[in-house]
């Protein structure tokens, strides 16, 4: 893969941003944007950027910092799910926790916000207690957001239990947007004010990038990214007016920011920011070494959040505006839906056929299909089919004998699992078996990691099996918005 961003001046110059401002508080609560850990929207718009790039910076500053993470009551009550996942907001909380310590950080506690006694929640918070996870109850800020004199009292932030923290540096993070963090941050920043301690907070989020251009196609693809928030890049009007220069934020911190500088004067008795971009830390838009690179990624990015709407909204899980949001962004940037040249083999190979297809390309100019057969779904047959071709192993060769696969489908229909065909995971764990005693096969199997940032597309919506282990395979799936028996329907 072509790089076109630096990640090693990343982690560089991020870690001594960050160190520089937290060096002007006694402690700094800083709020993280996006994902602490796995940031792979980052690592797809901006090829060279390290999906683990945020936690290898913070692990310069490990032993000045502790984590605070926060979760609202209410993602707790309705089961929210993280999409990129497909887990829980509780379930992903306490695997951050879990990370988090692992890589020798130290988890200061738990914030739940917005609690309203729901029993749910009551029992997650037990669930952490018993595993030893100190855990704090926020309930709404009373005055929030516009009664400033309030908020800033005993009876908005100072009704908030006070959490101790140590370090310097404190991280506030979540498992996806609000959760809380904001909050949380300012509660701490009251209430250690009022103890004498000079406290201060700042924002560390990826995007927008304030320093390039409002509509260049990596803040673009952010807007894609957050099409359902309804989120919009815009140029920062308090910086413009306080330093004459031109900077990129978002609406919501736009908005937001005359209320936020006020509650920080009251709590600190100064103002430390002129705007929501003095409030920020990021420094990912230095380290762009290749514009080409990085704009010919976001627009690729963009197209599959198109894609990946369109499937929401197929299944109710967006409306029509957010869709045709991200279809005017790609105008705005003179592509469309088929800018991914591996969208065409499949719908051509599919017309061809009369079965659903997936596409994956492999190199520049190799893009491989697999369809559906009697015994196996798409997505085994086309990564088969892949690692055949890497591997150069000739078509008319098996990789897996049908005496091994059939049986194994038959057990599938004999425990009543409702599956037709076999899954990826099971064809790929058929497949490493078979490698013990075939060289082939251990050969195709050796190939599997050459698979990783390859594009695929399909002619129907991916089911759960099949779509997770195209992710955890590092494969960018984008999936026409059609349930396969539509297009059964359709090729009869």
């Amino acid at each position: 893969m072509e790089k076109g961003f630096d990640n090693k001046k990343y982690v560089k110059i991020q870690s001594q941003k960050i160190r520089e401002r937290f060096k002007l508080f006694d402690r700094l609560y800083l709020e993280i944007g996006g994902k602490l850990f796995d940031d792979s929207h980052a690592a797809r718009v901006l090829p060279g950027f390290a999906n683990d790039a945020k936690i290898s910076m913070f692990q310069e500053l490990k032993k000045d910092l502790e984590i605070i993470f926060c979760i609202n009551a209410g993602d707790i009550e309705k089961n929210k799910i993280r999409g990129e996942y497909g887990i829980t907001y509780d379930n992903e909380l306490i695997k951050l926790i879990n990370q988090s310590k692992r890589m020798g950080f130290t988890v200061n506690s738990v914030v739940v916000t917005l609690y309203k006694n729901q029993v749910s929640v009551d029992k997650f918070i037990k669930k952490l207690e018993r595993n030893g996870i100190k855990t704090y109850i926020h309930t709404f800020t009373k005055g929030y957001p516009t009664d400033v004199d309030t908020i800033v009292s005993d009876e908005g932030y100072g009704a908030n239990p006070y959490i101790e923290t140590t370090k310097p540096l404190v991280l506030v993070n979540a498992p996806g947007p609000g959760s809380g963090k904001l909050a949380t941050c300012l509660s701490q920043v009251y209430h250690e004010n009022k103890r004498g301690v000079n406290a201060g907070y700042a924002k560390f989020e990826t995007f927008p990038v304030w320093n390039l251009p409002l509509k260049h196609p990596v803040n673009l693809a952010y807007e894609a990214a957050t099409a359902d928030l309804k989120d919009v890049n815009m140029i920062d009007p308090f910086h413009l007016e306080a330093y004459g220069e031109k900077a990129v934020n978002y609406n919501r911190d736009v908005e937001m920011f005359p209320v936020l500088r006020s509650i920080l004067n009251r709590a600190t008795g100064k103002d430390i920011y002129k705007s929501p971009t003095d409030m920020g830390v990021n420094m990912i838009g230095n380290c762009i070494k290749n514009e080409d690179i990085v704009n010919e990624a976001s627009k690729k990015e963009i197209v599959r959040r198109y894609y990946h709407e369109l499937n929401n909204y197929k299944v109710g899980l967006t409306d029509e505006d957010t869709c045709k949001k991200i279809k005017l962004l790609m105008n705005e940037l003179g592509i469309d839906e088929k800018y991914l040249d591996v969208i065409e083999p499949a719908l051509k190979k599919q017309e061809k056929e009369n079965v659903p297809v997936i596409s994956l390309k492999i190199s520049k100019r190799k893009i491989i299909t697999g369809k559906e057969t009697d015994i196996l779904s798409p997505a085994c047959t086309v990564v088969l089919n892949a690692i055949k071709e890497l591997s150069k192993i000739p078509d008319d060769i098996k990789l897996i004998s049908p005496n091994v696969l059939e049986p194994m489908l038959a057990m599938k229909k004999s425990l009543g699992s409702g599956q037709e065909k076999l899954h990826l995971t099971e064809v790929l764990t058929a497949l490493s078996i078979c490698s013990t005693t075939n060289p082939m096969a251990e050969k195709a199997l050796n190939n599997l990691p050459k698979l990783r940032n390859c594009e695929a597309h399909a002619t129907y919506m991916v089911e759960n099996g099949d779509k997770k282990a195209l992710k955890q395979l590092k494969i960018n799936l984008t999936c026409e918005p059609k349930f396969a028996s539509d297009v059964e329907l359709e090729t009869q």
